[in-house]
């Protein structure tokens, strides 16, 4: 039995549609909104009397996906988004861009702050790290040559 890929990445958010908003200018699309709720979702979960409304963002490639998820019950636990990029746990998701520069000019717009610098890796890679809406720790990687 072999891996078939990887489905998506979920994210929970407090404002979802500005996370949309967000992800919309970095270039995904919104394949789909919806409340997710009832006994099954609990189960697989853990989470009883799940209520959870859920929009999926596609990357313009097809093969990628972010599930934004703003839970309305139970109330969120804990609170990640401000972890330094060496805590333990999940980090950041990483986007291919075409333009760094021209891609955080857009998402500054959004609230996008830049975490440490642009740099260069040799002659491959521009890369930076940002935080999106709510916190979100984001990488940005624009491939050279």
């Amino acid at each position: 039995m072999a891996l078939k890929r990887m489905d998506n990445v979920g994210i929970v958010v407090e404002d979802l549609d500005a996370a949309i908003a967000f992800f919309r200018e970095l270039g995904l699309d919104l394949e789909g909104r919806a409340t997710i709720e009832g006994e099954w979702a609990g189960r697989v979960t853990g989470l009883e009397d799940q209520r959870v409304e859920i929009a999926m963002m596609r990357t313009p490639d097809g093969h990628s996906r972010l599930e934004l998820s703003r839970f309305l019950a139970p109330p969120v636990v804990a609170d990640h988004r401000n972890a330094p990029v060496n805590a333990l746990g999940y980090l950041r998701v990483m986007f291919a861009v075409d333009d760094v520069d021209g891609t955080l000019e857009r998402l500054r717009k959004y609230g996008a702050e830049l975490v440490g610098e642009v740099v260069q890796y040799q002659d491959t890679y521009r890369l930076c790290y940002i935080r999106g809406p709510e916190g979100l720790l984001i990488g940005l990687a624009q491939e050279l040559g």
